[in-house]
């Protein structure tokens, strides 16, 4: 197998294993837990060289799997005490780690490619020369079997503990009552989470892992609000942005792990403006058609209020109401277009459909309960079905 094609293969496992506990991230608005567990497992990882001074020890992984959650309690901890709130509690402690972190390689081992640019870019180039051998024989990267296996172990408990980890996650409360503890998921979940990062440490750097993790379910949570295919989605945008990146660093000859997290940046750029209904273009769409409704509103009522022809004709609507030109036009039209006034010598009336409309809206108001304004919608709610 080529150097080429197992970079990209290590990097699409990489991408699945972080969309996975990525998305349970993003939807308990804990994305910020992704970057402190990435930096602060640095002191556990060179923690466990000093007491090994093998860097392929599997004593180094359990070390910064436990860094990992220890990181989470102490956030947890401080949150708690309600001085401050979460992304300043993860600010005070994942900095604090990481820097002890970087004191012990600096101090002991300086002679280790232990560094601080490996530590935050990784190199993914170099992945495929650190090999995996069993009884003398090259089985392959030793960052693809260890991905790998970390993948699977997800796989098995996001099917294990599926229904547990989707309740706990939107309903606590429920959790509890039906008898899985919620701690024990968010726990298991940061678990999990830190041997991710763990693992893809030192193939790809803090940065990518960080991306890896959010950008994709990020992205997916803005199209689809289905659990099973924000999954789908995430491993999707991840797999495709990793191969994507490698061919762009390939071409522009730069980084990999950098140009991975570019297009990843891009992706969700993308997906922010244009998503079909939580993208900005969307969302600001949609604020414009209701602006539009109420204004639509705003002149059925006064139409309803004033019997005198000079109230009613069309040029009171710059003149008193005070509305630019265009937007008059555009309640006009919308207006006739529903059959809700007539127009005769440019005087407006209401018709009687605009006349039984304009009762219920009133009726809302004043009442302001739900069940008046449902049989408006298919009315009045033009534009949103």
């Amino acid at each position: 197998m080529g150097a080429q094609l197992e970079i990209q293969l290590i990097a699409a496992v990489v991408a699945i294993a972080c969309a996975i506990p990525g998305v349970f991230l993003v939807l308990r608005k804990m994305s910020l837990i992704s970057d402190a567990i990435s930096h602060s497992i640095l002191p556990g990882i060179v923690i466990g060289f000093l007491i090994t001074h093998d860097l392929n020890s599997p004593l180094l992984i359990l070390l910064a799997t436990i860094t990992g959650v220890i990181t989470v309690v102490l956030v947890e901890a401080i949150q708690k005490t309600g001085l401050v709130k979460e992304d300043t509690a993860i600010g005070l402690v994942f900095p604090a780690l990481f820097s002890i972190g970087v004191i012990l390689i600096a101090k002991n081992a300086n002679d280790v490619h232990l560094d601080v640019d490996a530590v935050l870019l990784g190199e993914l180039a170099f992945a495929p020369f650190d090999r995996l051998l069993i009884a003398g024989a090259d089985v392959g990267p030793k960052s693809l079997w260890v991905m790998g296996s970390i993948l699977l172990v997800a796989i098995g408990l996001l099917f294990a503990f599926f229904k547990e980890l989707k309740v706990s996650t939107f309903d606590a409360g429920l959790s509890s009552a039906l008898g899985f503890s919620p701690v024990v998921m968010h726990y298991g979940l940061m678990s999990i989470s830190s041997v991710t990062v763990v693992g893809a440490f030192d193939a790809v750097g803090a940065v990518l892992v960080v991306a890896l993790m959010i950008a994709p379910a990020a992205s997916a949570y803005l199209l689809t609000s289905d659990l099973k295919k924000m999954l789908v989605l995430s491993v999707i945008f991840g797999v495709s942005s990793a191969v994507a990146g490698y061919w762009m660093a390939h071409i522009l000859d730069a980084s990999i792990s950098g140009s991975m997290t570019t297009i990843l940046g891009l992706v969700f750029l993308m997906v922010y403006l244009f998503a079909p209904s939580k993208g900005i273009i969307a969302v600001m769409y949609r604020q414009r058609q209701q602006r539009t409704e109420v204004s639509l509103l705003t002149f059925l009522l006064h139409l309803n209020n004033h019997t005198e022809e000079s109230e009613r004709h069309i040029n009171h609507l710059n003149e008193h109401i005070n509305w630019q030109r265009v937007r008059s036009r555009t309640v006009l039209e919308l207006a006739q277009k529903n059959n809700m006034i007539s127009i005769a010598d440019n005087i407006v009336t209401l018709t009687k459909k605009g006349k039984e409309f304009t009762e219920l809206a009133l009726e809302y108001i004043v009442t302001n309960k739900d069940e008046k304004i449902e049989p408006m919608k298919d009315d009045f709610f033009l534009f949103r079905g």
